[in-house]
Protein backbone atom coordinates (compact mmCIF):
# COMPACT_ATOMS: atom_id res chain seq x y z
CA UNK A 1 0.00 0.00 0.00
CA UNK A 2 1.52 3.36 -1.01
CA UNK A 3 2.29 5.93 1.64
CA UNK A 4 0.11 9.03 1.54
CA UNK A 5 0.97 12.32 3.13
CA UNK A 6 -1.78 14.39 4.64
CA UNK A 7 -0.55 17.95 5.03
CA UNK A 8 -1.30 19.85 8.20
CA UNK A 9 -1.63 23.63 8.22
CA UNK A 10 1.83 25.15 7.96
CA UNK A 11 3.29 21.84 6.76
CA UNK A 12 6.21 22.49 4.37
CA UNK A 13 5.04 19.54 2.21
CA UNK A 14 1.56 20.98 1.63
CA UNK A 15 0.59 22.28 -1.80
CA UNK A 16 0.49 26.07 -2.24
CA UNK A 17 -2.98 27.50 -2.72
CA UNK A 18 -1.87 30.44 -4.84
CA UNK A 19 -2.76 33.20 -2.40
CA UNK A 20 0.25 33.58 -0.11
CA UNK A 21 3.71 35.11 -0.32
CA UNK A 22 5.40 31.70 -0.76
CA UNK A 23 3.50 30.79 -3.93
CA UNK A 24 5.86 32.40 -6.45
CA UNK A 25 8.00 30.06 -8.44
CA UNK A 26 9.34 29.49 -11.91
CA UNK A 27 7.26 30.67 -14.86
CA UNK A 28 6.84 28.83 -18.12
CA UNK A 29 9.18 30.57 -20.58
CA UNK A 30 9.28 28.34 -23.66
CA UNK A 31 7.52 25.47 -25.36
CA UNK A 32 9.17 23.12 -27.85
CA UNK A 33 6.79 21.60 -30.40
CA UNK A 34 7.82 18.89 -32.86
CA UNK A 35 5.93 19.45 -36.12
CA UNK A 36 5.76 17.98 -39.60
CA UNK A 37 6.56 21.22 -41.47
CA UNK A 38 8.08 24.05 -39.46
CA UNK A 39 7.36 26.70 -42.12
CA UNK A 40 3.61 25.96 -42.24
CA UNK A 41 3.52 25.68 -38.45
CA UNK A 42 5.44 28.93 -37.97
CA UNK A 43 2.94 30.76 -40.19
CA UNK A 44 0.02 29.22 -38.27
CA UNK A 45 1.35 29.94 -34.76
CA UNK A 46 2.52 33.42 -35.77
CA UNK A 47 -1.03 34.29 -36.85
CA UNK A 48 -2.84 32.51 -34.00
CA UNK A 49 -0.61 33.64 -31.14
CA UNK A 50 0.46 37.06 -32.45
CA UNK A 51 4.10 36.04 -32.18
CA UNK A 52 7.08 37.11 -34.26
CA UNK A 53 9.30 34.59 -36.04
CA UNK A 54 12.77 35.69 -34.90
CA UNK A 55 14.88 32.80 -36.21
CA UNK A 56 14.22 30.33 -39.01
CA UNK A 57 16.60 27.57 -40.09
CA UNK A 58 16.23 24.61 -42.45
CA UNK A 59 14.66 22.49 -39.68
CA UNK A 60 13.46 24.86 -36.96
CA UNK A 61 11.81 28.18 -36.18
CA UNK A 62 11.71 30.32 -33.06
CA UNK A 63 8.69 32.49 -32.35
CA UNK A 64 8.72 35.12 -29.60
CA UNK A 65 5.65 36.71 -28.10
CA UNK A 66 4.81 39.57 -25.81
CA UNK A 67 6.72 39.25 -22.57
CA UNK A 68 9.42 37.17 -24.25
CA UNK A 69 7.57 33.84 -24.23
CA UNK A 70 9.05 31.51 -26.85
CA UNK A 71 7.74 28.72 -29.05
CA UNK A 72 10.38 26.54 -30.68
CA UNK A 73 9.15 24.57 -33.69
CA UNK A 74 11.26 21.61 -34.79
CA UNK A 75 10.53 19.80 -38.05
CA UNK A 76 10.56 16.01 -37.64
CA UNK A 77 9.12 15.08 -41.03
CA UNK A 78 5.69 14.33 -42.48
CA UNK A 79 5.43 10.78 -41.10
CA UNK A 80 6.36 11.44 -37.46
CA UNK A 81 3.69 10.27 -35.02
CA UNK A 82 2.33 12.04 -31.93
CA UNK A 83 1.07 9.23 -29.71
CA UNK A 84 -1.45 10.33 -27.12
CA UNK A 85 -1.05 8.80 -23.70
CA UNK A 86 2.73 8.60 -23.67
CA UNK A 87 4.88 10.33 -21.08
CA UNK A 88 5.39 14.03 -21.68
CA UNK A 89 3.29 17.11 -22.28
CA UNK A 90 0.19 16.35 -24.32
CA UNK A 91 -1.52 19.75 -24.57
CA UNK A 92 -0.69 23.41 -24.20
CA UNK A 93 -3.59 25.71 -23.39
CA UNK A 94 -3.12 29.34 -24.36
CA UNK A 95 -5.06 32.23 -22.81
CA UNK A 96 -6.51 34.91 -25.06
CA UNK A 97 -5.70 38.51 -24.16
CA UNK A 98 -9.36 39.53 -24.01
CA UNK A 99 -12.76 38.73 -25.51
CA UNK A 100 -11.85 40.29 -28.88
CA UNK A 101 -8.59 38.33 -28.99
CA UNK A 102 -10.49 35.14 -28.16
CA UNK A 103 -12.85 35.81 -31.08
CA UNK A 104 -9.84 36.45 -33.34
CA UNK A 105 -8.27 33.13 -32.24
CA UNK A 106 -11.56 31.38 -32.93
CA UNK A 107 -11.68 32.88 -36.45
CA UNK A 108 -8.08 31.75 -37.13
CA UNK A 109 -8.78 28.22 -35.89
CA UNK A 110 -12.02 27.93 -37.88
CA UNK A 111 -10.28 29.18 -41.02
CA UNK A 112 -7.17 26.99 -40.67
CA UNK A 113 -8.34 23.88 -38.83
CA UNK A 114 -10.53 21.04 -40.06
CA UNK A 115 -11.86 20.24 -36.56
CA UNK A 116 -12.85 22.97 -34.10
CA UNK A 117 -14.66 22.41 -30.81
CA UNK A 118 -15.86 24.96 -28.27
CA UNK A 119 -16.83 24.15 -24.73
CA UNK A 120 -18.09 26.31 -21.90
CA UNK A 121 -17.01 25.55 -18.37
CA UNK A 122 -17.46 27.31 -15.05
CA UNK A 123 -16.70 30.91 -15.97
CA UNK A 124 -14.51 30.36 -19.03
CA UNK A 125 -14.66 29.18 -22.63
CA UNK A 126 -12.20 26.84 -24.33
CA UNK A 127 -11.78 26.43 -28.06
CA UNK A 128 -9.81 23.57 -29.59
CA UNK A 129 -8.54 23.30 -33.14
CA UNK A 130 -5.65 21.63 -34.93
CA UNK A 131 -2.34 23.01 -36.16
CA UNK A 132 -0.93 22.09 -39.61
CA UNK A 133 0.57 18.88 -38.12
CA UNK A 134 -2.79 17.85 -36.67
CA UNK A 135 -1.72 18.66 -33.10
CA UNK A 136 -4.43 19.97 -30.77
CA UNK A 137 -4.28 23.71 -30.09
CA UNK A 138 -6.38 25.09 -27.25
CA UNK A 139 -7.19 28.69 -26.37
CA UNK A 140 -9.17 29.72 -23.29
CA UNK A 141 -10.71 32.93 -22.10
CA UNK A 142 -10.62 34.21 -19.46
CA UNK A 143 -7.38 32.72 -18.16
CA UNK A 144 -6.84 30.91 -14.87
CA UNK A 145 -5.46 34.11 -13.36
CA UNK A 146 -8.93 35.63 -13.79
CA UNK A 147 -11.23 32.63 -13.27
CA UNK A 148 -10.07 29.74 -11.10
CA UNK A 149 -10.33 26.29 -12.65
CA UNK A 150 -12.54 24.20 -10.38
CA UNK A 151 -12.65 21.03 -12.45
CA UNK A 152 -10.43 18.88 -14.62
CA UNK A 153 -11.84 18.62 -18.11
CA UNK A 154 -12.42 14.91 -18.67
CA UNK A 155 -11.24 14.93 -22.27
CA UNK A 156 -7.70 15.86 -21.21
CA UNK A 157 -6.97 13.22 -18.64
CA UNK A 158 -8.71 10.07 -19.89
Amino acid sequence: MPHTHEAAPGDPHSEPTGDGPDTRGPRLASVVVFVHDHDASADFYQELLNMEVTVRTATAALLVGRGGFQVYLRAVGPNAAHPVGHVGAQYVIWTADGPEDFQRCERVLRARSDRVYTRESEGFTLIEGRDPSGLPVLVAYPGPDEVARLEIITRYYV
